[in-house]
């Protein structure tokens, strides 16, 4: 049997040729600023972990307090046995904290957005997609089965020229946060568009919430908008509240649309209700401790003026994310490995992810870094004469 692979050995090569292989490595200590790879101490610039609430003390006590009252595994979906009074308090605590109606948990942020968009669209319908949206968002809309139509990124004009055209219903996806450029979506643009042309506005916030807005409240908060103006909303769970999983939050009808229909949600198994716990406790940590916010903002705007003095291609984020572009793959892999021997820790992003000819460095920045952390990196780019 060992012939009938014998063509992904090729492709394989053929990825390596390129400077696109990808590898894992493995972690030997807690998430955090500092991780232990193959016996060696890093200093970490590649998490989502941007609170830092990944090992937080009260966080870990939650998960255990959990595991002692639930038990580990969940042992079904939500709709069979496996939705438990953690995972209900939370749902209510996170519509709360959005300001929605109500709120419907998810395993991960991946099956969200591919239940969501199944579960509102199919044939005879549009998906519009930001040309940058995460790879879930235009898998979503890919295998909803309605009409694919990608607009410029940030380009409205764009968006509402494809909408004039469009028949059945309509849905508009966009991340809040884009997570390889760090910039964010013109959201009260689009809901104007949106409301224009009786279409439906999805916001995937997974890098804002937590991070921006009046008690991390996101990028729906951040523009003053509300349910009525995005009325569809996914966050995930496993970035800035440190735990896994994700959730949508919208209206009433359209969660319970989401419970029917969604597949995603209706055929697995319900994340550990630990989980949940762990996530109500990080949940009062992010809305609670603004420092968090206030010092993310302070790194990421010293890392902005000490890159631009050296030169740098930074591009114009405002968020924990500040992407180096480098252009070509293997040389964002060959001066990420030079990183690594200085004992940094920054991921080299290229294509797909990124645009051909956009390779980059991903520098993500936590509230447990501190000042001399982001002048170390600094310094060693420079040593690099990028």
């Amino acid at each position: 049997m060992a012939g009938a692979f014998s063509t992904l050995a090729g492709d394989i090569e053929a990825i390596a040729g390129q400077g696109l292989y990808r590898s894992r490595r493995v972690i030997e200590s807690p998430q955090g600023i500092h991780l232990r790879i193959g016996g060696k101490e890093l200093l970490n610039f590649c998490s989502n972990d941007y609170l830092g609430l990944a090992n937080h003390p009260s966080v870990v006590q939650a998960f255990k307090a959990g595991v002692d009252r639930y038990g580990v595994g969940s042992g079904s979906a939500h709709l069979i046995c496996g939705h438990s009074a953690a995972h209900h308090a939370l749902e209510e605590e996170l519509a709360a904290f959005a300001g929605r109606d109500r709120a419907l948990l998810f395993s991960t942020g991946y099956m969200a957005n591919m239940g969501l968009v199944s579960a509102l669209v199919g044939r005879g319908d549009t998906v519009f997609e930001d040309r940058l949206n995460h790879a879930s968002l235009l898998d979503g809309g890919l295998l909803s089965g309605a009409r694919f139509k990608r607009y410029g990124h940030g380009d409205v004009e764009h968006l509402n020229a494809n909408l004039e055209t469009a028949t059945g219903r309509k849905l508009i996806l966009t991340d809040g946060v884009f997570s390889m450029d760090g910039d964010f979506a013109q959201l009260q643009a689009l809901s104007e568009t949106a409301k224009n042309h009786e279409a439906w506005l999805m916001v995937d916030d997974a890098h804002g919430l937590g991070v921006i807005g009046e008690q991390g409240r996101g990028i729906v908060d951040y523009y003053g908008l509300g349910q009525d103006d995005v009325p569809i909303l996914m966050g995930t769970l496993g970035k800035a509240f440190g735990t896994f999983g994700a959730f949508v939050a919208g209206s009433d009808v359209l969660i319970e649309t989401l419970i029917q229909k969604a597949r995603t949600y209706i055929y697995t198994t319900a994340l550990p209700a630990a989980i949940a716990e762990a996530t109500r406790v990080s949940l009062k940590i992010v809305m609670a401790e603004s420092w968090r916010r206030d010092k993310l903002k302070m790194l990421s705007e010293r890392f902005q003026q000490g890159a631009q003095q050296l030169g740098l291609q930074v591009m114009p984020s405002f968020s924990a994310i500040q992407p180096i572009v480098i252009g070509g793959s293997q040389r964002a892999v060959d001066i990420s490995n030079a990183l690594l021997n200085n004992g940094l820790l920054v991921s080299a992003i290229r294509p797909p992810t990124v645009p051909q000819g956009s390779a980059r460095l991903r520098v993500t920045f936590s509230a447990q870094h501190e000042e001399w952390h982001v002048d170390r990196l600094l310094a060693a780019l420079d040593q690099l004469h990028l």
